[in-house]
């Protein structure tokens, strides 16, 4: 065990963020923490890290436990290039190759002892050089900053010149050459693009240490997790396995959990009528029995209702009217910055009810295109054309659309003047957003929170063509999905820019890759793109002879590029029928038990009406004055009311077995 957390509590005045956390996680193993946003996720690496202290509990390292925190963004002030700040990662490498050559230089002039004492320190300097693979060290680190897409040009760059993503990069590099026994990463995927999380994903699968991460990317933490650590309602929940493996184990959790409260609250149910029941036959043994039932039922140990956070955002994209069957076409569009080609001579085209995404490495113009669309850019060359009756929507990763200063309730209410204060109000509550949190300036949200806004505005605006840069960034997972499935429901047209694999793998119908300049065009969703990546681009990039600049690839409609032909599943379907045959009758069967029973039951209580009013009847004719003086009939009706009442106690005793 390197590490464990134990009893772990922290709040922020009367607000409780982690209330008894307690995990371990062991040599060599990969950990995940999620959670929706505001769960805590931060808060605890933060602890875990020793940048933040506890209330309550303590994190222990096992003994001479290296650790290495990367937080979500870096703050770098050096004037050192990229490359000399990688020779700090294991500072003890430069030291030895200087002291070896060092050495190596004194030998000429040395001779006798003092020969032999410098040979055996030069020994000693190598060995351990060669230990600390001081050799293979300058490969190892020109591999990991290509790895996390830096260019053999970049690594002359200035640290203090940087954007705040490549200075995360840059740390995250460092923190990986210095190799530490555990690792920390506070979502390590927010800066890179797709090949750098796939470099990423390869190089923690087989890193010897420990690690511990924090992200939002389905993919990564499928293909690194083998442990997950759940932050719900500030509480600690653990399962062994990656992600998608967690979400299956916890679906089945809170099933059983809600199976268990339905169950007893039916059984409780079920026992207040059988008391109430008990109680109206108002018989001295049916009221103890009644008495003796209901002990039983405050005995009972009550089950919370599995209760979930309100995070169902709700989001749903209507489009004001429909657009023409051509929504945009693209032609031999150009983009430069100074020097530096961005893309040259692009077309494509996008059609009514489209989804498109567009990937490509960082810096290659994704953005750019976007911008250019939305006439926030001009380009070089080239046109592009809106069809007929399209009305765009714009979701900008850097949320320009939204006004720093304004409130949340401002910000709707000024773009939407037609609705009045109810209506602003229930927008922003179904993104969460309710009581005073409406009357907070756009400036004080956090990423996320942002997102919502501007999701919100996307919504309100019922524009027929949605285009997003990068619309899952600080999305926690659970809103990802609600986005998702927005976007599917859509009728209308998307066209968006992401990194998220899973995201586009579960709303895109086409990708375009932007790449060396040119656009490669892939009719499908990534899983498609990942098998035919290859190819296209061997085919594609020596010489592409498509208009344009594009390499179009055709799939046949009757085998869509995620279908599962030749999967080996079942193809015959009277092999099911069995098991479904045997499904039916057994309900049939638990159908016709149960209506028996309630039969019975009905039956009984016929019976017990039947012979609670002969008994009425009996008492009353005992007490006429002239039965009175009979006894021979007074003994008569008292011997078949003794009769009658052992009856009932065999038929109440009867009707409590088949009520229960």
């Amino acid at each position: 065990m390197i590490l464990q957390c134990s009893h772990i509590h922290k709040a922020f005045l009367t607000d409780v963020i982690l209330s008894d956390v307690s995990f371990h996680i062991n040599e060599g193993e990969k950990a995940a923490i999620v959670g929706i946003n505001g769960s805590g996720k931060s808060t605890l690496i933060k602890i875990i890290a020793g940048n933040l202290s506890p209330d309550e509990g303590e994190v222990i390292l096992s003994k001479d436990t290296t650790l290495g925190y990367l937080a979500q963004n870096q703050e770098y002030d050096s004037q050192r290039t990229i490359w000399e700040e990688m020779q700090d990662a294991k500072p003890e490498i430069p030291a030895l190759e200087q002291e070896i050559a060092d050495l190596s230089a004194k030998m000429d002039a040395l001779e006798g002892d003092a020969l032999n004492h410098c040979i055996r320190q030069f020994d000693r300097a190598q060995q351990r050089f060669t230990q600390l693979g001081g050799y293979a060290y300058q490969s190892e680190l020109t591999g990991v900053l290509k790895g996390l897409g830096f260019s053999q040009e970049d690594f002359e760059k200035s640290i203090h010149t940087l954007s705040g993503g490549e200075k995360t990069r840059v740390a995250l590099a460092k923190m990986l050459l210095a190799a530490p026994d555990l690792i920390i990463l506070d979502e390590p995927t927010n800066h890179l693009d797709l090949n750098a999380i796939h470099w990423l994903e390869g190089y923690l699968s087989s890193y010897q240490g420990s690690v511990l991460i924090v992200a939002h990317d389905r993919y990564f933490l499928d293909k690194i997790a083998t442990k997950v650590i759940e932050l719900r309602q500030s509480k600690a929940t653990v399962y062994q396995g990656n992600y998608s493996q967690y979400q299956q184990k916890r679906n089945a959790i809170l099933e059983a959990q809600m199976k268990q409260y339905l169950n007893q609250q039916a059984e409780i149910k079920h026992q207040e009528e059988v008391i109430t029941k008990l109680r109206q036959f108002n018989r001295e043994k049916s009221i103890r029995r009644a008495e003796s039932r209901e002990k039983q039922l405050n005995k009972m140990e009550r089950l919370e209702k599995p209760t979930e956070e309100n995070t169902e955002m709700k989001l749903f994209f209507s489009p004001r009217y429909q657009s023409g069957k051509d929504v945009l076409s693209v032609k031999s569009l150009s983009k430069h910055f100074g020097g530096n080609c961005l893309f040259r001579d692009i077309s494509f085209e996008i059609s009514r009810g489209e989804h498109v995404a567009i990937i490509g490495d960082n810096g290659t113009g994704k953005t750019t295109l976007l911008k250019i669309i939305n006439e926030l850019l001009p380009a070089d060359s080239g046109t592009f054309t809106l069809g007929t009756n399209v009305e765009i929507g714009y979701y900008d990763q850097e949320h320009h659309v939204l006004h720093p200063e304004k409130t949340l309730f401002e910000e709707i209410q000024d773009a939407y003047p037609h609705m009045n204060n109810t209506q602003v109000r229930n927008v922003l509550a179904a993104f969460l957003f309710t009581e005073d949190d409406v009357f907070k300036q756009v400036k004080s949200l956090s990423g996320g929170e942002r997102g919502r806004v501007s999701l919100a505005k996307l919504m309100l605006s019922d524009a027929n063509f949605l285009i997003l840069d990068e619309p899952t960034n600080h999305l926690d997972i659970d809103a990802k999905g609600i986005l998702e499935h927005a976007l599917n429901q859509f009728e209308g047209t998307v066209l968006y820019v992401s990194h998220d694999r899973y995201f586009i793998n579960t709303t895109a119908h086409r990708i375009l890759d932007l790449t060396q300049q040119t656009l490669l065009n892939y009719i499908g969703n990534y899983d498609y793109y990942l098998e035919k990546r290859e190819d296209v681009e061997r085919a594609a990039i020596p010489g592409i002879s498509s208009p344009g600049g594009t390499e179009r690839i055709r799939v046949s409609p009757t085998a869509p590029p995620d279908s599962k032909i030749g999967n080996n599943q079942a193809s015959n379907p009277a092999e099911s029928v069995p098991d479904n045959k045997l499904s039916w009758q057994q309900q049939k069967e638990e159908k016709a038990r149960i209506q028996k029973l309630k039969r019975d039951i009905e039956k009984v209580e016929k019976e017990i009406e039947k012979l609670e009013m002969e008994n009425e009847r009996m008492e009353a004719e005992m007490a006429d004055p002239q039965v009175a003086t009979n006894s021979v009939r007074l003994q008569e009706l008292a011997t078949k009311k003794a009769s009658n009442d052992a009856r009932l106690e065999e038929l109440m005793e009867q009707w409590e077995t088949l009520s229960s």
